[in-house]
């Protein structure tokens, strides 16, 4: 169905095509190439994660990450804290300085910090700038 070839050969009538989806992968994709393709992305996203689990791992056991580090992934940062009232209270003061979506998914807890590509380095250093903060108050 995704072939051109398939609709070539039954005049346009094979089925619809997911025009949206394919409209939306060119924008992606063209987004992608403006920002120095695949590498410079890749570049940017691990020093963007590098800046949240670098807080994790010298945060003396306060943060703990979910992942073993080698297995950490470069577009959600999972971490826990000591309890979940701590859990709480991070998500409660974070939402106040305007961070949103840290709560863990609801069957497993914890944090989560997305960092997805269109995610800016900015963004990423203001939650490690808060992370710290809250561990000197907090820990």
């Amino acid at each position: 169905m995704l072939r051109y070839s398939t609709h070539a050969k039954n005049r346009s009538l094979y089925n619809t095509p997911p025009s949206f989806s394919i409209y939306m992968v060119n924008l992606v994709l063209k987004w992608i190439k403006s920002n120095g393709g695949v590498a410079a992305i890749e570049r940017q996203n691990r020093e963007k994660t590098d800046l949240i689990y670098n807080v994790i791992d010298a945060s003396g056991g306060f943060y703990r990450g979910v992942a073993h580090p080698a297995s950490r992934s470069r577009m959600n940062v999972t971490f826990r804290l000591g309890d979940e009232e701590l859990e709480k209270k991070f998500v409660k003061e974070s939402e106040a300085e305007g961070f949103v979506g840290l709560k863990g998914h609801r069957s497993v807890g914890g944090l989560r910090a997305s960092t997805y590509n269109a995610v800016p380095y900015e963004s990423c250093k203001a939650l490690a700038d808060f992370m710290n903060e809250f561990l000197r108050r907090h820990g």
